[in-house]
């Protein structure tokens, strides 16, 4: 249907096609980067025989790398500030899980270090991340 405003000839429908050619690739973009933004940092669990935890909203990871290096989610954080960084993580959100994820070849001592600098910062709900055993058949 077409309104035309007197000599002018003007029309006035507005045309949609190129704001759903717009939407159409940036869905496509959204779709292909979504999966790459939500990848963390490379760890090496340990595998064990342990059922999963449910949790009800998500939680805040804590890696360890190979090189002892330690990351809030994909920030790089040194084991000095890592309380400092988290103080006001646990002020904000003080109910939220923790989930700490070290590489396997990580000391066992270092990484008490960790979980005692994530308890100094006042976090209480702590969960270690494992990878599943796999069953021989």
């Amino acid at each position: 249907m077409k309104w035309f405003n007197n000599d002018d000839g003007f029309m006035a429908e507005i045309n949609v096609t190129p704001l759903v050619d717009v939407m159409l690739v940036l869905l496509i973009i959204f779709m292909i980067t979504a999966p790459m933004l939500t990848y963390g940092v490379k760890v090496d669990l340990p595998t064990t025989t342990a059922k999963p935890m449910p949790i009800k909203q998500e939680p805040l990871v804590i890696s360890i790398n190979a090189n002892k290096e330690i990351f809030i989610d994909r920030y790089k954080v040194s084991l000095q500030k890592l309380k400092d960084k988290l103080a006001p993580m646990v002020k904000r959100f003080p109910r939220r899980n923790v989930l700490l994820q070290a590489d396997q070849n990580v000391p066992y001592g270092f990484v008490m270090k960790v979980i005692g600098s994530i308890k100094a910062a006042g976090i209480e709900n702590l969960g270690l991340v494992t990878r599943p055993l796999k069953e021989k058949r």
